[in-house]
């Protein structure tokens, strides 16, 4: 057992640790499935994976605790996989490294995965807890959550029996999370013409780099730069100013990530060469003012390039820097019935050119509303329709109503006030859970949402707080211990 299997609780950050040297990223999941088979298989376990990869383990009633009613543990299994263009990771072989640093465990150069191996590892160590006095424990691990929600699209309504749930996948010690928003992807294909260079142009390469990125549900509201709109920004000022053309055009790498990075290849009359530099010293300073300490490591650089053998037609590249210009980013509306929560964004997400001559564009709507969601879909499609795009919508995923009438929430209220001498706040959040697929799955279910503390979440600043981890440990293990019979 490593550094982190000497903090507490122990076999929590003992199983996190283990997790931490299995990649996992959103649909390559197969490496942390076969583990928690295996897992299962260790400590005697009933465990059932269905057609889409979800595992359900199953810990049976302690003896005289027969009757107590059933409960759900339910975590991801994938993880978000984000560092610095700088930094070497294979994603499909490396480990994450953590590191105590202080007061919070955070990777070297990675993201963390605490999000949702922390959640993972509590349900782990609720399995194999022989002290731990409860009734029967089902533990749920889905995956995709990531990319898509795949599992818990594709869950099965009889794959397990309880009918409380408890949601290991929040990221605010001392909130109760008991809503969340719905969620929709907005895809736009942009055919392009390659043309060939101009003979005696020159090539340089911008980027946007040194941005704080985040989760586009938990800080969409926090005004944090985006690589994108940034560096489209200063290449439609290029454009009108010296007929720069682009040829590579790479920004972002998670539908669900503010992006933090964004790079562009373009080609100009070399007579224009020092303005072109000029300029985008100029916009460096500019934007970096603009954002304050929001954003200290934000850099807008040129260097010189290669010169590549083809660019965007120039009408296509008018048309997309102005798509790109106009498309939503940020928080739409706010919620009115509940203070300070988002109720509608819109994530300008990726952007990348294929080989078949496309711009592939992933923009993701999320709001608290149907209505509401759809409408946010509508205004990125119209964003691009205008620039000629294919535009495509995802299925979405619903969001989860609100319950103040609970009776799991009104059991946790009163074991944290008891556990920490304080009363949780009671939220919904803007960020997509799979609550709300599973209750589209099993009606009448209570649920409940909540975690340790994690900062940073989807970038390479990921860090969760130790002392929040034996919290959350304790809340779980209290409540569980404190469920009623069945009636």
């Amino acid at each position: 057992m490593g550094e982190l299997g000497e903090m507490k609780p122990r076999k929590v950050w003992g199983y996190f640790e283990e997790i931490c040297k299995i990649p996992r990223l959103s649909k390559n999941e197969g490496r942390i499935r076969a583990y928690m088979l295996d897992f299962a298989q260790k400590h005697n376990l009933e465990a059932r994976e269905d057609s889409v990869g979800n595992i359900l383990i199953i810990r049976e009633a302690a003896p005289g605790k027969e009757k107590v009613q059933t409960v759900v543990l339910q975590s991801h299994l994938d993880m978000v996989g984000e560092k610095n263009a700088a930094h070497p990771h294979n994603w499909a072989e490396d480990p994450i490294i953590p590191v105590v640093d202080g007061k919070w465990v955070t990777a070297s150069g990675t993201t963390l995965g605490a999000d949702d191996g922390i959640g993972i590892a509590a349900q782990m160590a609720v399995l194999t807890d022989t002290y731990l006095q409860c009734g029967r424990i089902e533990c749920l691990f889905t995956v995709d959550e990531e990319s898509g929600m795949t599992g818990a699209i594709n869950l099965r309504p009889d794959f397990f029996k309880g009918r409380i749930l408890l949601n290991l996948d929040s990221e605010d010690e001392g909130i109760l999370f008991i809503g969340c928003a719905g969620g929709i992807d907005t895809q736009a294909l942009l055919p392009y013409t390659p043309e060939k260079v101009t003979s005696g142009h020159r090539a340089m390469n911008i980027s946007v780099t040194g941005l704080h990125g985040g989760h586009s549900g938990d800080e969409i509201h926090k005004g944090y730069g985006n690589s994108i709109k940034i560096i489209s920004r200063l290449l439609q000022d290029l454009e009108k100013k010296y007929d720069t053309r682009i040829s590579n055009f790479s920004g972002g790498n998670l539908r669900n990530g503010i992006p933090r990075e964004a790079f562009v290849t373009v080609t100009f009359n070399p007579a224009f060469e020092e303005k072109i530099l000029a300029d985008t010293a100029s916009y460096n300073t500019l934007v970096r003012d603009e954002y304050g300490s929001l954003e200290p490591e934000m850099k807008v650089a040129a260097t010189p390039a290669d010169v590549p053998e083809t660019v965007l037609d120039g009408a296509t590249q008018h048309r997309l820097l102005g798509a790109l210009s106009i498309v939503p980013h940020g928080v739409i509306g706010w919620s009115k019935e509940i203070p300070d929560l988002v109720e509608t964004s819109s994530n300008l997400a990726t952007i990348r050119l294929t080989d078949n001559n496309m711009i592939h564009v992933v923009t993701t709507q999320r709001s608290s509303s149907e209505e509401a969601k759809h409408y946010a879909a509508m205004k990125a499609e119209t964003s691009f329709d205008l620039a000629g795009a294919t535009v495509t919508h995802s299925d979405g995923y619903p969001g989860w109503q609100p319950n103040m009438n609970s009776a799991i929430l009104r059991l946790m209220i009163e074991s944290y006030r008891k556990l920490f001498g304080k009363v949780p706040q009671v939220k919904a959040i803007h960020a997509g859970l799979e609550c709300g697929l599973i209750l589209g799955k099993y009606k009448g279910i209570d649920m409940i949402s909540f975690g340790p503390t994690i900062k940073g979440a989807h970038t390479p600043e990921e860090r969760i707080e130790i002392e929040t981890v034996q919290m959350f440990w304790d809340l779980l293990i209290d409540v569980l211990r404190h469920i009623p019979e069945e009636d």
